[in-house]
């Protein structure tokens, strides 16, 4: 190989891409299917564009199925729900949303971005006839749009905050920026906090911690932080971070539990997938946006790299995760995955993370378009919404579902990283 400067140009490139795939520890064969990125374009594109088919902004009949366009046509004495669940008000919209955003960003096409423009919009425009009905004796994210007024808990507006920061960005609604501004009131005063202030929640045990909050919390503190220039959020989103990995990370196996019970000081008995991958996404988010002087940036770096390294011990022989992470017993599980793959990938692309790692990411994208992504870009076996309980059983028998939004923004997100991380390496075809 020492004399590849005066072989032809075809050869070189043939031995250079055989020095890769080595060095990425795959054979040839395998590397030259691996690294199409337009395959992947398409792939993500599939499920992108499914969403937009199956997407629509009305409400039909409870009872009859009637559809109507607006409130405006909704007789008094009718119960709707939404026409579809791209419609809902929900913390997976406002991942999908950003999603959405990210594709745009990505591949140029408007369409993306238009539909979480849409979707906001949406809520805007007809939440206040559901809040004129409201009444105390229906929880709140019974009612179409109740989250989006109540903000209760992280999960009522954390995502969705974020994701409308983004819109935000692009359009300059007076309601928008009084959402955002009411959503940070909530996360830093109004929320339930520990005495060292990390984030708990009231249900459905008092004071207990979550995985998945700092999900519900760090993305949009990362972007209050960036788009006010107040470093107070970024302060918080870091201690956020840090907290929760005092409380929840097991060290003899590098995992996350799922839960901390406050009162008695223990952890709940799950190692469950998806809570672990919004711990992930969390720190991705926030240091996008940290400032590079951040004097803790090092210490969130180090964490991240811990936990991705922690993960790659649990990933099986088709490159997907578990839905608990060391029971392969239980049902390899895709949002999880999809968030794994992408965290590897998006901590190689921006340098906080080594490229020996990349082939967890490269294996984990093989795994999830073979086994979980369909031709038609319907996304498969992704698990329902899940609350904490302390018992294994309940973690194992959550049914898992076809297009469930947990998931399928985080597909795209994965998709998109895992493209750019193939052409960073200069691994593509």
């Amino acid at each position: 190989m020492k004399n590849i400067r005066f072989m032809p140009s075809s050869l070189k490139a043939m031995c250079a891409t055989a020095l890769l795939a080595v060095a990425c520890g795959f054979s040839v064969q395998a590397q030259q299917a691996q690294y199409n990125t337009a395959e992947d374009e398409k792939v993500i594109r599939k499920v992108a564009d499914f969403i937009l088919s199956e997407a629509s902004f009305q409400f039909v009949g409870e009872k009859d199925n009637k559809v109507y366009a607006t409130t405006a046509a909704i007789p008094k004495d009718v119960e709707v729900k939404f026409s579809s669940k791209y419609g809902e008000w929900h913390y997976t919209n406002g991942v999908i949303n950003m999603a959405m955003m990210n594709m745009t960003d990505f591949t140029g096409d408007k369409k993306y971005a238009d539909f979480a423009a849409k979707h906001v919009a949406f809520g805007f425009d007809n939440y206040k006839f559901f809040q004129k009905r409201f009444k105390n004796d229906r929880r709140h994210h019974t009612y179409p749009f109740g989250q989006l007024w109540t903000m209760e808990e992280l999960d009522d507006c954390g995502a969705m905050g974020a994701s409308i920061i983004e819109v935000y960005g692009n359009v300059k609604r007076k309601e928008y920026k009084e959402y955002i501004d009411n959503t940070a009131r909530h996360i830093t005063e109004r929320q339930e906090r520990l005495a060292d202030k990390t984030l708990v929640r009231k249900f459905p045990q008092q004071m207990t911690l979550w995985a998945d909050d700092l999900y519900m919390s760090v993305p949009f503190l990362a972007r209050m932080g960036h788009m006010t220039g107040d470093r107070k959020y970024f302060d918080d989103a870091v201690n956020q971070i840090l907290n929760f990995d005092k409380y929840l990370w097991l060290e003899d196996k590098g995992l996350y539990y799922h839960c901390y019970y406050s009162d008695s000081k223990k952890n709940g008995v799950a190692h469950w997938g998806r809570s672990n991958g919004w711990l992930v996404l969390a720190q991705v988010h926030l240091l996008e946006y940290l400032p590079k002087d951040h004097p803790k940036r090092q210490d969130i770096i180090n964490n991240l790299e811990k936990q991705l390294i922690g993960l790659s011990r649990y990933q099986d022989q088709n490159g997907l995760w578990h839905q608990l992470l060391d029971k392969h017993d239980s049902y390899a599980e895709t949002s999880a995955s999809a968030m794994f793959v992408q965290g590897v990938a998006a901590a190689i692309n921006n340098g906080w993370l080594d490229k020996r790692y990349a082939t967890i990411a490269l294996t984990g994208w093989e795994g999830l378009k073979k086994e979980m992504i369909g031709e038609d870009g319907q996304v498969k076996d992704i698990c329902v919404g899940t609350g904490i309980r302390n018992d294994l059983v309940f973690y194992y028998t959550r049914p898992a579902r076809p297009n469930e939004k947990h998931g399928t923004g985080s597909v795209i997100d994965a998709g998109i990283e895992v493209i750019k991380l193939k052409k960073s390496l200069a691994l593509v075809n």
